[in-house]
């Protein structure tokens, strides 16, 4: 079994994705700052309590703004999941806010760079996040008005350009900061998630706010496509990434059946609430106002393609909207 170790492990994917690794008798060392590196109860995966899980997890600390690192998890570790970064969507975005979320992800991957060519090391490979922030929305042009090199009819493929906004260029110098560890000969595979659902944080979690007042909230015009993955079939990509080493590259971490916002929100108030809730719609503007410039990502219709992570012979456990929805709401 390897030994892998995790950056933004207590995070919503982190918890989920130790949990797994453990259970397949893998060890994990979990790499952050503060109390929670150190084991506090808050940190610890949700259903790690075997005490022979406890024997294969163990915390380290880093330090990004020093650019310093618990040199034994570098030592220890077989493979590196790199998922730290400021959460996208946890506030408004100000400029501070801006580089921030910029920062937590650059510096970051300039630390695993740094230490990996610095610290003496067995790691084989490093599995990166990143995000479809990359793509744009799905009318994008190019300069001569024809549609975008890589979006064709089943949406984006990974051969696409970064999309000149705020979050497109955050996703270009993200993966930039992480791509030189090949020239360590460590083999580099870089996940660019889409909307992770999961009852423990994040997208489904504020979806269903509304409905505990048996309101289905549509946002804008509901039509904007949402390109997603329930947060299991994003943390055994993660898994297969290891195990199978003829993956290379970039990959969109996306289910193979994008929906849209008025689609999801529907069917996940039929899966709460039966048949008594309202639906109503949340125009725009509103969302313009509430949110400010982080409502571009809200009103975007971003369709993306599983295709070559499918190819690549990964199966999802939950390929469509009804499936996820179907387990999510059994296990709230």
């Amino acid at each position: 079994m390897a030994t892998i170790m995790i950056t933004g492990g207590t995070g919503t994917v982190g918890k989920r994705l130790t949990d797994l690794l453990l259970k397949k008798g893998h060890s994990v060392i979990i790499v952050g700052r503060g109390e929670h590196s150190k084991g506090s109860s808050t940190s610890k995966p949700s259903n790690s309590s075997s005490a022979f899980n406890q024997t294969n997890l163990r915390y380290a600390q880093w330090n990004i703004d020093a650019q310093t690192i618990d040199e034994s998890a570098i030592q220890q570790a077989d493979y590196i999941i790199h998922l730290a970064g400021a959460g996208v969507a946890d506030k408004r975005w100000s400029d501070a806010r801006k580089k921030e979320i910029a920062d937590s992800r650059i510096n970051s991957c300039a630390l695993i760079v740094k230490a990996l060519s610095s610290i003496p090391n067995k790691v084989k490979g490093v599995i990166s996040a990143s995000a479809i922030g990359w793509y744009g929305p799905d009318n994008q042009l190019d300069d001569e008005g024809n549609a975008s090199t890589g979006l064709d009819k089943r949406g984006f493929t990974e051969a696409a350009n970064p999309y000149p906004d705020f979050l497109g260029n955050t996703c270009k110098a993200w993966e930039d900061s992480i791509t030189p560890v090949k020239a360590f000969g460590k083999r580099l595979v870089i996940l660019r998630t889409g909307i992770v659902l999961s009852n423990q944080g994040g997208a489904l979690v504020e979806f269903k706010k509304p409905l505990l007042f048996k309101t289905a909230a549509i946002l804008g015009s509901g039509k904007q496509m949402i390109s997603w993955i329930h947060v299991d079939d994003l943390c055994n990509q993660y898994i297969y990434a290891i195990e199978n080493e003829q993956m290379n590259g970039v990959y969109n971490a996306v289910a193979p059946h994008p929906v849209s916002n008025q689609s999801l929100t529907i069917e996940l108030a039929k899966k709460i609430c039966g048949s008594f809730y309202i639906p109503f719609y949340v125009p725009a503007f509103v969302l313009k106002i509430a949110l400010g410039e982080m409502s571009i990502e809200v009103l975007k219709s971003a369709t993306v393609s599983s295709h070559k992570i499918e190819a690549a012979g990964f199966h999802f456990q939950y390929p469509s909207i009804h499936d996820a929805l179907n387990q999510l709401t059994k296990t709230t």
